[in-house]
């Protein structure tokens, strides 16, 4: 079996070689990166796994966002042109990690009738103090339960079997083969998901992914929702309060942990102190 992983990335230094070594330690064959205009260290890193031979490098120079039709020119490429059996369509925030074993053992282990299989998202809380480590070190608690910006439960995300005809839809939460939607099975992967890290990270986000959909005449304004949201917020002057929500003091993690709307989860950091 061939596992090959899709990455949409813009300016992911401070996560992607993280991302890069995480998939590869449980069982990725091969990356499939497409880089939209990333301004910081992106490029140089995946050029690094380039010539390693873990990684095809492609350079997305639109700025609309169109990520559907994106992960879907990556996710065909993952079929024809490296011989996928599977593909898993990520982002650079998101660590799949398998309950046991390998992402290769347990897409592997399918019955043949499983097309897609879903995993759950699992927010991880960012703190205001970083002291120079490294965002899997200092990021070891979670939301008990994630939820999205408007506090309704946190979409799945979905791998697929790989195929050519293969359209993924925009987030990466559903796909179809040929124009018929596909059923995806719960599997045994949660996500580990850490979309705010920073300060910095975190504006840099919002503005230029704001401005992409924003752009974006094809897609309906109910799609990206939170993030044209978030753009409006940081245009009228008020990111951060939006920073005070996502950014939690030491002090207010201990109270998240005390009161049970937070829990220690050290998965990532014992899987990164061991690479």
């Amino acid at each position: 079996m061939r596992l090959v992983m899709t990455l949409l990335v813009r300016d992911e230094e401070d996560i992607l070689r993280a991302n890069l070594d995480f998939h590869l330690a449980r069982g990725v064959d091969r990356i499939v990166l497409m880089d939209n205009l990333s301004t910081d260290a992106t490029r140089d890193i995946a050029r690094e796994y380039e010539r390693a031979g873990y990684l095809h490098y492609l350079f997305q120079r639109h700025d609309d966002y169109a990520q559907s039709a994106w992960v879907t020119e990556m996710a065909r490429r993952a079929c024809v042109d490296f011989g996928a059996d599977w593909v898993i369509n990520a982002d650079a925030d998101e660590f799949w990690l398998p309950h046991s074993g390998s992402l290769k053992d347990t897409l592997g282990a399918l019955p043949e009738h499983v097309q897609a299989v879903s995993a759950p998202r699992i927010n991880f809380v960012a703190r205001t103090r970083s002291n120079g480590e490294p965002f899997w070190r200092r990021m070891n608690v979670r939301r008990a339960s994630s939820l999205n910006y408007f506090d309704e439960p946190l979409s799945p995300k979905v791998a697929h079997r790989a195929r050519a005809d293969v359209v993924v839809a925009q987030g990466n939460h559903a796909v179809d083969f040929g124009g018929e939607p596909i059923k995806a099975e719960p599997a045994a992967i949660d996500i580990l998901h850490f979309p705010v890290r920073s300060r910095a990270q975190y504006r840099n986000k919002i503005v230029k992914g704001g401005r992409a959909y924003a752009r974006n005449t094809q897609l309906d304004e109910n799609v990206g929702e939170a993030w044209r949201h978030l753009y409006a917020v940081y245009l009228e002057g008020r990111f951060d309060e939006e920073c005070r929500r996502e950014l939690l003091t030491d002090d207010e993690i201990a109270e998240g942990l005390q009161s049970g709307g937070l829990v220690e989860d050290n998965r990532l950091s014992l899987v990164m102190g061991a690479l």
